[in-house]
């Protein structure tokens, strides 16, 4: 399998996600956690998945310089693309909240784009997901505020939460892809890393 493939390998996972490392170990795979700070910023003129590509590629960058020849650094971001812009993570309850209410009864992309950078090559790819919320009151998204503090993720809200489960009436795509990692992709990009 995958693991078998990648023993001469070494996997580093630049994400400080609980969700991430979580895929990563239901993968079967092997890893190292390494953080390094990044400034998530981003030019104004990109758009949709180029903001994703853009923000993992800049997440990679801090690590170039130590890499070694067996390495295999993945980096990712994931963002919620409405109303043709990216709603990034709630700086607080209010931003919270007006985010949920311009999701609720209606649909939005979620989009996670996952960088591959060894020591010859970088390779980026990406996922997007369509997510239908119904109407949510203003009661049920103030309960999730409450209690989910969703101020970690991007467009304010976790799927596997409750508001998911309440809230959620269709999705279109990988619903791996909209709790964190398109998993497919990365086993998919990893088989193909090593067997080229």
């Amino acid at each position: 399998m995958l693991n078998e493939k990648l023993k001469n390998q070494h996997l580093i996972l630049a994400s400080g996600s609980p969700r991430r490392q979580q895929f990563f170990t239901d993968l079967g795979l092997d890893f190292e956690v390494r953080l390094k700070p990044v400034n998530e910023e981003y030019p104004s003129r990109l758009k949709h998945f180029e903001i994703s590509d853009y923000l993992s590629q800049l997440k990679a960058l801090p690590f170039k310089d130590e890499l070694k020849e067996n390495d295999i650094l993945i980096t990712s971001d994931t963002i919620v693309w409405h109303n043709n812009q990216a709603l990034g993570k709630p700086k607080n309850n209010m931003d919270a909240f007006k985010i949920i209410k311009s999701l609720s009864h209606d649909t939005h992309e979620v989009i996670t784009s996952v960088c591959f950078t060894t020591t010859k090559l970088q390779k980026t790819v990406y996922s997007v997901t369509k997510v239908t919320f119904k109407e949510l009151s203003d009661n049920e998204i103030k309960h999730y505020i409450k209690t989910c503090k969703p101020f970690d993720k991007a467009g304010a809200y976790g799927i596997q939460e409750w508001i998911g489960q309440i809230g959620i009436t269709k999705i279109e795509g990988s619903y791996f892809n909209v709790v964190g990692l398109p998993t497919h992709l990365v086993y998919q990009t990893l088989n193909t890393l090593v067997s080229s």
